[in-house]
């Protein structure tokens, strides 16, 4: 059997994350795609969670709402799933709990016979999976191996021992009928286990960051734990800080000295972080931010998905100064946006910001190893001595002025928050104002120069093209291939820059459509209105999310069928 989506149901606490990792890693070194989703709730320990794993031979887009295969550690997690069951699943559950149940393809696990320690019934647990479905023991076993073995040689055998206990007991009870097919392993690192949160920090990596400041915050902590796992063989600072306000500033004052530095926050921590971001403005100190979104206002679901942050990211910060928002769909674009936002920030002396949100933050894909032989540069601060007389604010025709450091040389470098002349002192002067202000919009000509075109894909002129940005790009595409195959003519256009937008890049595009519905996971359409108010195109139509739940292409289809439909009259009238 292909394309199954396995879920994982328990208790916070119960290994359920380190199960599903491990789980996840043998399929990827065995030859399988995977697109990981995980659901849990804003708590220390218990609650309900799922770590989902939609596994195929091919390449995946989105993340499946059907489960085949219920690992459920929990009667919760058999009572709330059981709706989203497949016509063909198996349910893997303790004796204790099947003891319970009387629901059909149910598969007690007798887990106490298989290991004496509760805290492995997880790793157990792991070797049944492996087992039902036809994993080599070989892989499994390297991979519990490889997360245990460099702690405790004991504890290590202990998990291996549980491991093959497990596979060796769903072997005797379970028919290969849940095989997955038969793929070649692929050569030993050729692919990577990522997600958003681990690309981001690897593409801030491959850009020369060197100073990471930031308050805790769901999803967005990410970043900075795995900058600060690499952080004394990078020679990358990694603070955390008291609270936000103080983690932007500290971010401004380590670029004005020179430092390459990122800023990975949330929703509440992005607005608290709304003055410091305008202070990079006026002081045009290049700083990157990573705005990981999560359901707000306020707390909202902290542990949820939405995209309901991007007009946050264009408009936060007083004032008027430039700025570029990249918004990626896939752990690839997160990391080569990430490099590309640390550049602009170099390059345009302005603050720059990466959008992601919990779904993609969480998600684990393979991902092919980066060709990083060929990536192009990235700007670093100048540590040139610049001559005695130098103006840190010049005005020139691009509105990028020569960027010199403090204490390289006989400059001296002057930055204030108010506004300033050209050697960066205080002043009044209307005329100086307006001249400052203008050279500053100067930049925002560069940058929309050096825009990422959206991605198209699909007919032209179709009948339909759905319009979507950031994470949803998946599950748009899935849904757009489905229709394809029934042979509609469906086209999606995919942002990945959001800010500053070209519309000589797209605007054709969404012209020639027949129908153009934007797909986001917010209630306001604020992609929608951002190209409305950019170009005066109207979108027609959209299906919005804004439950915490990511899209899927089951979620989109039942809305955009009817649109099709309708569209379809339309035309044979």
């Amino acid at each position: 059997m292909d394309d199954i989506t396995l879920c994982i149901g328990g208790e916070a606490g119960q290994g359920l994350d380190t199960m599903g990792q491990l789980l996840a890693k043998s399929l990827i070194r065995s030859g399988y795609e995977i697109l990981v989703s995980q659901n849990y709730m804003s708590r220390i320990r218990g609650g309900h969670n799922t770590f989902s794993i939609r596994t195929c031979t091919s390449p995946l887009l989105g993340p499946g709402d059907e489960i085949h295969i219920l690992a459920a550690f929990t009667q919760e997690s058999i009572d709330l799933h059981q709706d989203q069951l497949a016509k063909r699943h198996l349910i893997l559950t303790s004796e204790e709990l099947g003891s319970k149940n009387t629901l059909d393809a149910l598969l007690p696990v007798p887990f106490q016979q298989l290991t004496d320690q509760k805290i492995l019934h997880n790793v157990a647990a792991l070797g049944c999976l492996c087992g039902i479905l036809g994993l080599l023991p070989d892989i499994g076993a390297g991979v519990v191996r490889s997360a245990f073995g460099s702690k405790d040689q004991d504890l290590a055998q202990k998990n291996l021992d549980a491991f093959h206990n497990g596979l060796n007991w769903v072997r005797e009870r379970i028919e290969d009928a849940w095989h997955l097919p038969s793929v070649s392993p692929p050569e030993s690192g050729s692919r990577l286990m990522l997600a958003a949160s681990q690309a981001v920090a690897l593409g801030a990596m491959s850009a020369g960051v060197n100073f990471c400041s930031f308050y805790p915050m769901t999803p967005a902590t990410g970043v900075a734990l795995n900058l600060a796992a690499h952080d004394q063989e990078l020679g990358c600072v990694v603070e955390q800080a008291e609270d936000e306000l103080s983690a932007v500033n500290m971010a401004v004052g380590a670029s004005f000295a020179g430092a390459v530095p990122i800023v990975p926050t949330s929703g509440g921590g992005f607005a608290l972080m709304g003055e410091g971001i305008s202070l990079a403005g006026m002081t045009e100190t290049p700083v990157t931010l990573v705005l990981a979104q999560r359901p707000g206002p306020a707390t909202g679901l902290p542990t949820r998905t939405e995209q309901s942050d991007l007009e946050l990211a264009l408009y936060s910060g007083h004032g008027e100064f430039p700025r570029a928002v990249m918004a990626p769909g896939t752990p690839e674009e997160c990391f080569y946006l990430t490099r590309k936002a640390v550049d602009l920030a170099q390059r345009y002396q302005t603050p720059t910001i990466v959008l992601t949100d919990q779904f993609l933050a969480d998600s684990y894909r393979a991902v092919p190893a980066f060709d990083l032989h060929n990536l192009s540069p990235v700007a670093q601060p100048d540590t040139s001595a610049f001559p005695q007389d130098y103006v840190r604010f010049a005005s020139t025709a691009s509105g990028v002025s020569p960027r010199a450091l403090p204490g390289y040389g006989p400059a001296l470098v002057v930055a204030d928050s108010d506004e300033h002349t050209q050697e960066g002192h205080i002043t009044e002067s209307g005329e100086v104002r307006t001249g400052m202000v203008d050279k500053r919009r100067r930049k925002e000509d560069g940058l929309r120069q050096e825009t990422a075109a959206p991605e198209y894909s699909g007919p032209d002129s179709p009948d339909v093209l759905l319009l979507c940005w950031g994470s949803s790009k998946g599950a748009v595409m899935e849904a757009a291939r489905i229709c394809s195959e029934s042979g509609m003519r469906v086209g999606t256009l995919h942002f990945s820059q959001v800010w500053p937008l070209d519309p000589a890049q797209f605007e054709d595009r969404l012209r020639q459509a027949g129908l153009v519905v934007a797909v986001e996971s917010n209630a306001g359409a604020q992609f929608a209105a951002l190209i409305r108010r950019q170009t005066g195109f109207a979108v027609q139509a959209s299906i919005l999310r804004y439950d915490g739940r990511p899209l899927s292409a089951s979620y989109i289809l039942p809305r955009l069928n009817p649109l099709i439909k309708e569209q379809t009259n339309g035309h044979e009238q």
